[in-house]
């Protein structure tokens, strides 16, 4: 026995609210379906499925279909891997543009925190300067007591 074809909406499986307000395709769930125009649709809420029942025009194709939303790439990957190189590289090719996540991050809290945050941004320069000169120091002093050291040692073995 065929199964008779179901006849789904515009968006197929994909909620048409989402899609039309939030520029997202989210899957719609079998218990949220509307029919509409012998069309099946399927939401991913209840809200959205009232939502378009009060006003379907707006949520159908009419003389063209329904335009796809942009592709998004997500690059996920250890420090020093080359995620940024092959973003770049993706989206030169593809023809979409690059969004490095740290670097967005630091424009929106810039502004509220009038300081950049992050681990490379927590430690004055200056405070490094002088870390790196008192460690030069100690490994000096170090090497010198060593030094006294070892000829203390060698004059005990000559007598």
């Amino acid at each position: 026995i065929k199964e008779k074809k179901r006849h789904m909406g515009d968006t197929k499986h994909f909620c048409p609210v989402s899609l039309k307000e939030n520029f997202v395709l989210y899957p719609g769930l079998y218990d949220h379906a509307a029919k509409y125009q012998e069309k099946i649709y399927y939401f991913s809420t209840p809200e959205y499925r009232d939502k378009f029942l009060k006003n379907p025009e707006e949520y159908v194709a009419h003389n063209e279909p329904i335009q796809a939303p942009p592709l998004r790439v997500c690059l996920i990957g250890a420090h020093g891997a080359g995620k940024t190189i092959c973003a770049r590289q993706v989206a030169d090719k593809l023809g979409i543009f690059h969004i490095q996540f740290e670097e967005y991050l630091q424009e929106l809290i810039l502004p509220k925190t009038k300081e950049k945050v992050g681990p490379h941004f927590d430690e004055e320069p200056e405070e490094d300067d002088n870390k790196i000169l008192m460690l030069s120091q100690e490994l000096e002093d170090f090497s010198q007591a060593m030094t006294k050291t070892e000829k203390t040692e060698k004059n005990k073995q000559v007598i």
